[in-house]
């Protein structure tokens, strides 16, 4: 099994917020979640793979449907593949 890079937890207190999560181009399909798919991926400090499986996941009901979840899965799959094969 391969080793996972390990992110260092930062304490939200010490992230700081940004002016740009107000804001979306390109549809509002984001906008009704507590916390956007870009602000928990970029706090957590999560690979891209891991960051675009989440996007994919929550935003299927309000946007691409079963495609996204396709997307999601594809992005899963390369997880699998990159640690644990």
């Amino acid at each position: 099994m391969k080793k996972r890079n390990q992110t260092k937890y930062v304490p939200p207190s010490t992230l700081g917020e940004y002016d740009s999560y107000d804001k979306q181009i390109g549809g509002n399909h984001y906008q009704d979640f507590v916390i956007q798919p870009a602000e928990f991926i970029n706090k957590n400090k999560l690979l891209f793979a891991e960051g675009n499986a989440i996007k994919y996941i929550v935003r299927a009901n309000k946007k691409g449907g079963k495609e996204d979840l396709l997307k999601a899965k594809h992005y899963i799959d390369m997880i699998i593949e990159r640690d644990y094969q």
